[in-house]
């Protein structure tokens, strides 16, 4: 199992930074949390990958790197946009499926964009998003451009041939991509024990000497203390890292999921480091904010959330017409006939 008591790390962080954590944390969370009641009312359908547990490690990754760095990451994509400053009503609209959603409401839950944020989707497809990661980052390479992409996936995608592939090209041209496995150790429903021999997944980077380590992703400064690190090594043009930030999450792998593979004790033994309390636990003791300012927080968070679900519920569903839409580029690839 991953460890839920590693050692936070003993960088210094400013207020501001975890001011930002903690509000946009909770924002994470309880939009998570509304998701997941709105969708057993069936206010939409199809599936519903929730990342209540998870939020230090988008949070974490996003103070680390620039706005101009690229991001990719697998199905369970909500926190994402959230994290990279979209307004949460449109990831709402997109889970409702209406035409003001992200990406028109033709993606739905697992497959949230946001090119004005750099967000290159999240994937339906397990492990589709590594190899897309790396195309990304040598595209970027091959421009000159000092972009670095961060690549996402989960424990149950690192089994995938195409990781192995990508590894060995990223690592032979030295791509500037990083490889991010949101180890919440239990992919849809069977432990990493039960997958491989190697339970240690910052292992699977050795053979290509690839640079790889283990992190606490239960702490956001742990977080982006190794992203931070990671992100300077591929401009400097090293190449990639592989990251297994060790997380969890609290609910199941999807909204249909049972959880009987694990026990309420585990969930509790994790909530008790919860990356929320803790970086509340840190803003009171160093006095970052006052309990008015704290319950402000609060406060603005719930308003965005109902704001959001209003704006999705008054908003149209996508006309019929586009369905014929967005399917090629022809401004981008001439050759294609009308």
């Amino acid at each position: 199992m991953a460890t839920a008591t590693a050692k936070k790390t003993k960088t210094k962080f400013d207020k501001a930074t975890y001011l930002k954590w903690y509000e946009d944390m909770l924002l994470m969370r309880k939009f998570e949390e509304k998701a997941g009641q709105l969708y057993i009312q069936q206010k939409f359908g199809g599936f519903c990958h929730l990342y209540i547990g998870q939020e230090a490690v988008v949070a974490g990754a996003v103070s680390a790197v620039t706005e101009a760095d690229r991001h990719i990451t697998a199905y369970r994509d909500h926190a994402h946009p959230i994290g990279l400053g979209m307004d949460p009503k449109f990831v709402m609209a997109e889970l409702y499926g209406r035409s003001t959603g992200c990406t028109k409401g033709k993606g739905g839950s697992m497959h949230m964009f946001d090119k004005s944020r750099n967000l290159m989707g999240g994937h339906g497809i397990v492990g589709a998003q590594i190899a897309l990661g790396a195309g990304i980052a040598f595209a970027d390479m091959y421009r000159g451009e000092k972009r670095v992409t961060l690549c996402s996936m989960g424990d149950g995608a690192v089994r995938q041939g195409a990781l192995h592939e990508t590894f060995n090209m990223a690592m032979t041209w030295k791509i500037p991509v990083i490889f991010i496995i949101e180890n919440n150790n239990y992919a849809m429903g069977t432990s990493v024990e039960r997958t491989s021999n190697v339970t240690d997944l910052s292992k699977l980077g050795l053979s290509y000497d690839m640079p790889s380590a283990a992190v606490d992703g239960m702490s956001p400064e742990a977080v982006h203390e190794a992203i931070a690190k990671a992100a300077e090594h591929a401009r400097a043009g090293n190449g990639p890292t592989l990251l297994d930030i060790r997380t969890y999450r609290y609910k199941g792998h999807s909204m249909s999921d049972p959880q009987k593979y694990r026990t309420k004790e585990e969930v509790a033994e994790y909530k008790a480091v919860d990356p929320i309390n803790s970086v509340l636990d840190t803003i009171k003791k160093k006095r970052y904010a006052t309990a008015q300012q704290i319950e402000e927080i609060q406060a603005r968070v719930k308003q965005k959330v109902e704001e959001s679900v209003q704006f999705a519920e008054e908003s149209p569903l996508p006309d019929p017409s586009e369905l014929y839409k967005d399917v090629y580029a022809q401004e981008d690839y001439p050759f294609i006939m009308e």
